[in-house]
This record gives C-alpha cells, sequence and structure tokens, in this order.
C-alpha cells in the first residue's frame, strides 16, 4: 500500500512538473484569466440583483438615508469640489483624459495597444450604460438638482464609465514596470477618483447610491471581462495552437 502511494505522489508530481513546464510561460495568464472568469460571473448575478430590488421600499429607504446623509455635508467649497470632480466623469473630462493617456502610452511604449483597450473598454461601457438606462427606465431623484442632467437614472453612466476607465487605468498601472512606491501612489489617486466621482452623484443629487452601486458593478464587469480577453489574446499570441 505503501508503494502504490508513493508511487502514485511520484506520478502526480511528475505530470505537475511537465504540465507547470509546458505552461510555465504563459501560467499567469491562465490563472488570471479564470479568476477574471470566476469574477465576471458573480459581478453578472450581483448586477442583475440588484436590479430586481430596485422597485421595493427596503432598497428606497437606504437610498433615502445614504442620499440624506451625504447631501447634509453640503458646502461651497465642496460643491465646487464634487462639480469638478463629476465634469472630470463626464464626455469631455474623457477626452481630455484619452487624449492625453494616447500621447504618454505612444511615447513611453511606441504602441498604440494600451490605446486600443481603452477605446474598446469606452465603447463598451458608454453603449451598455445606454441600452441599460433605456431598458431599467429609472426616473431621477426628486432631490434638487445641482447640475444639469438629462438622461434616465440606472445605472449612473459617471460611476460606470469611472469604474470602467480608471479601474482599467488600475489594471495597466499594477503591470507597468515602475516602483512600487509610484504603483501605490497611482492607485490610491485613481481609486479615490474613482469614488469620488460616484460620490458626486449622489451628493449632487442627480443619482440614487443604488444607480452608483449599479454602476461601480456594471463598470468592473467590463473591467475584468476586458482583462480576461487581453490575457487570453496573450495566451494565443505566445502559442497559436493552444
Amino acid at each position: 500500500m505503501q508503494k502504490q502511494l508513493l508511487a502514485s505522489l511520484r506520478y502526480l508530481k511528475n505530470f505537475l512538473s511537465r504540465t507547470m513546464e509546458k505552461y510555465d510561460g504563459r501560467l499567469a495568464y491562465i490563472i488570471t484569466a479564470v479568476v477574471a472568469s470566476i469574477v465576471f460571473v458573480g459581478g453578472v448575478k450581483l448586477f442583475i440583483k440588484l436590479t430586481e430590488v430596485l422597485k421595493t421600499e427596503y432598497l428606497a429607504s437606504y437610498d433615502s438615508s445614504i442620499s440624506n446623509y451625504v447631501q447634509q455635508f453640503r458646502t461651497a467649497s465642496l460643491t465646487d469640489y464634487f462639480v469638478f470632480v463629476t465634469d472630470v466623469g463626464d464626455t469631455l473630462g474623457y477626452l481630455i483624459i484619452f487624449t492625453f493617456c494616447t500621447l504618454l502610452f505612444y511615447i513611453l511604449f511606441k504602441s498604440w495597444k494600451y490605446v486600443a483597450q481603452f477605446a474598446l473598454i469606452m465603447i463598451l461601457a458608454l453603449s451598455s450604460n445606454l441600452i441599460l438606462k433605456q431598458a431599467i427606465n429609472r426616473a431621477r431623484p426628486d432631490a434638487e438638482h445641482l447640475v444639469m442632467v438629462e438622461t434616465l437614472s440606472y445605472p449612473s453612466g459617471h460611476a460606470m464609465m469611472a469604474m470602467a476607465f480608471y479601474g482599467l487605468l488600475i489594471y495597466f498601472v499594477t503591470q507597468f514596470g515602475i516602483s512600487k512606491y509610484w504603483k501605490t501612489l497611482l492607485i490610491i489617486l485613481l481609486v479615490t477618483l474613482i469614488l469620488s466621482i460616484g460620490t458626486s452623484r449622489i451628493y449632487l443629487g442627480v443619482h440614487y447610491p443604488s444607480d452608483v452601486a449599479g454602476g461601480f458593478i456594471a463598470g468592473f464587469i467590463w473591467v475584468v471581462f476586458c482583462i480576461m480577453i487581453f490575457n487570453l489574446i496573450k495566451i494565443f499570441k505566445r502559442d497559436p495552437s493552444t
């Protein structure tokens, strides 16, 4: 029995060694793609669950409580900050930042790869947001709006685009060959910006907290989806026969 167990363990060890050696250059991409797939499915289920309870009194009470809590801190200076932040998360803001990133990435990497990936996630997030807004058809809050809005409420386009665009940028930062200090600093700044854009929509009275939560979840789904696709492309580029 002992000999059989040792033989089985030896076989397993040799099998794993051969497998790891075969996939050594692609293992990180494979693991990332598998984890991303799991997170993607979980994110979709969470978004569907949140959408199903939009019209319940239970969620309405949370929306009202959170909105009242955030809006009680309104001051002139804080309003100026959140108006600026919400403008950064608007169409013109993304065009400026996208142009800046395009020039920066091309100068640094001499490649259009990152630019194309940014363009892809922006198109996916924006088009899906417009479709979801029309399909769900949720009206804006009745509270005073401190900025002009024209579209429907759920999910928040600002929150969705912020999570998709800056979330993907966070992923890119983790891949760049820069020091841990700069990586940490950039990630903290980007996370702060994402949260600030989402909070601004509640503070300015143009979205329910659940709109922002739905936008963050939907944007995160696209980030995970794109990371999964990008890693699968890398795997097949390394070995087209995979």
